[in-house]
């Protein structure tokens, strides 16, 4: 937790105004060969509502060690905070309410990532709970600690891993 906190810091106190271009999540146009920047943080347009899907698609580092997938309110509560360990080969989820972290879960049915291979992860946002699904297979469902959800207006990506596309 000690590293995710100083990437969030450190986003909090840099000049990120690359990141926040639009005011929603993009990514680049098809015949553009770039990447987006890691550590990145942009804005969810309109914050979640029940219906609202995320997708994140990227390629794990060669030697991965982990990497972070947080919906947050702003720089404040975590809605979400997915972090991929690869040395457990598990994958934590956690929220931040008032600067307190409720318990993690950590119940998995599979451990889905492989260093150099492409990934996509679909966070579906349900009324009661997100829905993860990893290359189209429910990995695990979250239910929501944090209210409204429209107040989720933020990501946050950091890690052993390459952005290739985020709706």
């Amino acid at each position: 937790m000690a590293e995710l906190s100083a990437v969030r810091h450190e986003l909090r106190t840099r000049n990120l105004s690359g990141s926040f271009e639009e005011p929603q999540c993009m990514s680049p146009q098809k015949d553009e060969q770039q990447t987006l920047a890691v550590p990145f943080c942009g804005s969810i347009r309109g914050g979640l509502r029940p219906g609202k899907k995320i997708t994140v698609m990227g390629v794990v580092n060669a030697d991965p060690n982990r990497f972070d997938i947080s919906l947050t309110c702003g720089c404040g509560d975590v809605a979400l905070d997915m972090c991929v360990r690869f040395d457990d080969r598990e994958v934590s989820r956690n929220a931040c309410v008032s600067e307190s972290w409720g318990e993690e879960e950590r119940s998995i049915p599979y451990f889905p990532f492989i260093a150099e291979q492409p990934f996509r992860v679909e966070i579906h946002c349900d009324h009661p709970r997100f829905r993860v699904l990893v290359d189209g297979h429910q990995l695990f469902d979250f239910y929501h600690r944090v209210t409204p959800l429209t107040a989720i207006d933020t990501i946050q990506i950091s890690g052993s891993l390459t952005i290739t596309k985020l709706n």
